[in-house]
């Protein structure tokens, strides 16, 4: 990576003030981004733009087959749980297949399962495609696409940018989300009133459009270059053993927050304590990924719960609302989101990742709690559209916390196992949401899901920000050490 590619776009008083609202919004960063983190983003949305367009009808689509809401849970619950064994193995052993290859081989997976959706009604074929080709029943990511690519981010960027690259990385997958519900809605509009298809074959026209896309993400996998593979960042970290070094508590090559700067000389001459878990590390480290699981998973239980696919279906079966109408909606407070992301690395920049990460989640998850609530359409999407200004803007410094917190070469492998656990607590929300749907009770679980929300916030808030803070004050004394 050349030193222009490391420099941190800070702003300083001989800046324009062109110039410093690009820097805080983070574009020079982007900008000055090597060739494969823009194509990783590319891809990001482009899967999330899939995405959007298959979750605003998937829960609709499925109960036109007359298949019933508790049916339909089970069958979001079975997605995702299959999708924890083939996610689990491709992020584990993704290094040593490939980064490249392992995100080639999802996108490949996409073209089959679109292809399945438009040809075939029966509900267990369509349940082993979801499972296989990567259908989200949530419109937000399944399978191993992003634990691989926030890896690769990682390695790829300075550790002073990554906030930056993070929360770019999530604003386009937000807008390809965003983009996709309202161009499937209205597709699904212009198909049904304009040319009078029936609704099941106009939902199949956009499973085929789902296979298209992943066809395209197939090109932008194969187009990234070898610099994205775990043997190059080894390569690189070889060749900068200054840098390296002089890596802070919240350095790349740094595994725990505020833990002592360790190279991997030190490391090799005085051994840490093994767990079990031998691919994650020493004790310590072992004890941060438990915590993370446990808050991540209670965080996914929740997102289940009050799924994109159940939320629209809510409001469609709720208030008699047509394809278009949702699209544009769902549209509206996705770009919402989008935008928030920005606001939050700059927010982060100032107080810290995990206080940016509860100070603007907390806020989402009590208005997520109330959308049920009011029996009037404008009030219902008053709660909805406030939860969207603050719904994802926990996402970038979430992705910089970890990136920061974990080792760069277990990272991967770690990533991939919270995401594992995640998955595996999701997965339990769609089928009890069903269960209540099918009773009358659907509502009810999104105020449950606001309340675990919640939960989630002040346990972060807790475990992590006084340790963070710790980290932030020992950096600065650390570079002066080394400096000395």
């Amino acid at each position: 990576m050349s030193a222009s590619s490391e420099e941190s776009p800070t702003p300083s008083r001989g800046m324009s003030l062109h110039s410093k609202i690009l820097t805080e919004l983070g574009l020079g960063s982007v900008w000055q981004s090597p060739r494969d983190v823009k194509l990783l983003c590319a891809q990001r949305f482009v899967r999330l733009f899939a995405y959007g367009g298959s979750t605003l009808i998937l829960a609709s689509y499925l109960s036109a087959l007359d298949i019933s809401d508790e049916h339909i849970g089970l069958f979001m619950t079975l997605t995702l749980i299959g999708d924890v064994a083939i996610s689990f193995l491709l992020t584990l052993f993704a290094d040593a297949m490939g980064r490249r290859a392992v995100l080639a081989l999802g996108s490949a997976l996409m073209v089959g399962s679109g292809l399945i959706f438009g040809t075939v009604g029966n509900y267990w074929i369509l349940l082993a495609a979801a499972v296989f080709g990567v259908i989200s029943p949530s419109g937000n990511e399944i399978g191993p696409f992003r634990a691989v690519e926030e890896s690769t981010l990682a390695h790829l960027t300075p550790h002073e940018l990554l906030s930056d690259i993070f929360a770019w990385y999530s604003l386009i997958g937000n807008a390809g989300t965003a983009l996709g519900m309202m161009t499937g809605g209205w597709a699904i509009n212009l198909l049904q009133v304009i040319w009078g298809w029936p609704y099941i074959s106009a939902c199949k026209i956009l499973f085929f459009a789902y296979a298209a896309i992943g066809a395209i993400k197939f090109l932008l996998s194969i187009a990234l270059s070898s610099a994205v593979e775990a043997k190059a960042e080894k390569k690189r970290t070889r060749k900068s053993p200054t840098r390296a070094s002089q890596q802070t508590g919240e350095g790349e090559t740094q595994p725990l927050l505020g833990g002592p700067v360790r190279n991997s000389t030190s490391q090799d001459q005085d051994p840490q304590k093994r767990s079990f878990l031998s691919f994650v590390g020493d004790a310590e480290l072992v004890s941060l990924v438990i915590r993370l699981a446990i808050l991540f998973g209670l965080d996914s239980f929740a997102s289940g719960l009050a799924s994109l696919s159940w939320m629209t279906y809510f409001f469609k079966r709720k208030f008699s609302l047509p394809e278009g109408k949702l699209g544009s909606i769902f549209f509206t407070t996705s770009l919402i989101s989008a935008a928030s992301v920005l606001v939050a690395s700059s927010i982060a920049k100032r107080i810290g990742n995990v206080k940016t990460m509860v100070f603007t989640h907390l806020p989402s998850a009590v208005c997520l709690a109330l959308i049920p609530v009011p029996g009037a359409l404008p009030l219902a999407l008053t709660f909805l559209i406030l939860r969207s200004c603050t719904q994802t803007m926990d996402v970038a410094p979430r992705s910089a916390f970890l990136a920061a917190a974990l080792p760069s070469d277990r990272r991967t492998a770690i990533m991939g196992s919270i995401n594992v656990v995640k998955t595996c607590a999701q997965s339990l929300g769609p089928l009890l949401t069903g269960a209540l749907a099918d009773r009358g009770f659907f509502g009810l679980s999104f105020t449950i899901a606001g309340i675990l929300k919640g939960v989630y916030d002040i346990g972060m808030l807790l475990s992590f920000a006084g340790k963070e803070k710790q980290s932030r004050r020992q950096a600065p004394e650390s570079q002066e050490e080394e400096a000395v």
